[in-house]
C-alpha cells in the first residue's frame, strides 16, 4: 500500500519516478544495452537500410534528431524506432543486431507495466481494468534505441529538446552516464535524474494526463549533450492504439467533475506532436477544451 501511494503521489506531483526491485531481470536490461551499442556500431550503409527513405516499413525507422524538417537546430542524437505489431513482423523486419534483446525487454516489462497501470488507476478510483480499458491504456507499444554520441561542442546543442511524451507511460532504461533532466512542475528548476543501476525510470505521458483529467501530470524533460562519453537509453512507449479516442475516463467525470480535455483521436494527437520541433508541453493544448 505504501508503494502504491507513493507512486500515485509521484505521478501527480512530479510525473517522473524511478523503480527498483521491479522483477525485470538485470541481465535482460544489460542485454538490451549491449544490443543498442551493437546496432549503432554497425556500418553506416547497414543502418541506413532502416532510414525513412529505405525502410521496408514505417514501423522500423532509423533516424537522427527529432523532426529534422521542422527544427531550427538538430538534436545530437541517433535513434532506431521499433513499433511492435507482432512477433512475426518483428522477426521479419527488425534488425538482427537487437531484435531478440528488444523483444525480451518488452516481454519482461509487460508485467511491470500492467502493475503500474493497475496502481495508477486505483489512485483514480478506477478499480476495474477490463479488456477495453487495457487496450486503451496500453494497446500499442514502441521501443526506441537512443544513441547520444560524444559531442565536440556540447554547449551548442542538446541531446533532446524539452518536451513531454505523448504516451500513457514511458518505461526508460538509462545507462550510467546520466544527462536526463526533468523540469520541476511549477518552476524553472531542472533536476537531474541520477542513473541507478538496475532501475527503470517511469514517466507519465500526455495520454495519461488527458485520461486522468489532469490528476496525473506529464512533465517536460530533456537530455543534455556531453563531451566525454557516448550515452544510450532505451525507452518503451506504452500508448493507446492510433485508432483510439482519448479523453477523460468516464469514471472521473460521472460525478459532475468538469472535463478539462476533449475527446481526440490518438493518431491526430501524435501527428500534431511530430509535425513540429520539440516545444515543451505545448502539444497538450491540442486536447484542451
Amino acid at each position: 500500500p505504501e508503494v502504491v501511494k507513493s507512486i500515485c503521489e509521484a505521478a501527480s506531483k512530479w510525473g517522473f519516478f524511478q523503480i527498483i526491485n521491479h522483477d525485470v531481470p538485470i541481465e535482460v536490461l544489460e542485454n538490451v544495452k549491449d544490443a543498442t551499442y551493437k546496432f549503432f556500431g554497425l556500418p553506416a550503409e547497414v543502418k541506413n537500410k532502416y532510414s525513412k527513405e529505405h525502410s521496408s516499413s514505417n514501423n522500423v525507422r532509423f533516424g537522427t534528431s527529432f523532426t529534422p524538417q521542422a527544427e531550427k537546430a538538430l538534436e545530437w542524437k541517433d535513434y532506431l524506432s521499433l513499433f511492435y505489431v507482432s512477433e512475426e513482423e518483428a522477426s521479419a523486419l527488425w534488425p538482427l543486431a537487437c531484435r531478440e534483446q528488444v523483444l525480451d525487454y518488452m516481454r519482461k516489462s509487460e508485467v511491470v507495466i500492467k502493475q503500474l497501470l493497475k496502481m495508477l488507476m486505483k489512485g483514480l478510483n478506477v478499480n476495474e481494468i477490463d479488456e477495453t480499458k487495457e487496450s486503451l491504456l496500453m494497446g500499442s507499444m514502441r521501443t526506441n534505441l537512443n544513441y547520444y554520441p560524444k559531442c565536440p561542442n556540447p554547449e551548442l546543442t542538446v541531446g533532446v529538446g524539452r518536451h513531454s511524451d505523448v504516451s500513457t507511460l514511458t518505461i526508460l532504461l538509462q545507462d550510467e552516464i546520466g544527462g536526463l533532466f526533468v523540469r520541476e512542475n511549477n518552476g524553472d528548476n531542472w533536476i537531474h535524474v541520477p542513473p541507478i543501476k538496475g532501475s527503470l525510470v517511469i514517466n507519465v505521458g500526455d495520454a495519461l494526463q488527458i485520461m486522468s483529467n489532469g490528476k496525473y501530470k506529464s512533465v517536460e524533460h530533456r537530455v543534455v549533450a556531453n563531451g566525454y562519453n557516448n550515452r544510450i537509453s532505451v525507452p518503451i512507449f506504452v500508448n493507446p492504439r492510433p485508432s483510439d479516442m482519448i479523453g477523460p475516463l468516464p469514471e472521473l467525470i460521472k460525478d459532475g467533475e468538469k472535463p478539462i480535455y476533449k475527446q481526440v483521436l490518438y493518431s491526430d494527437y501524435v501527428k500534431h506532436f511530430f509535425h513540429k520541433g520539440h516545444d515543451g508541453k505545448k502539444t497538450i493544448e491540442f486536447a484542451e477544451l
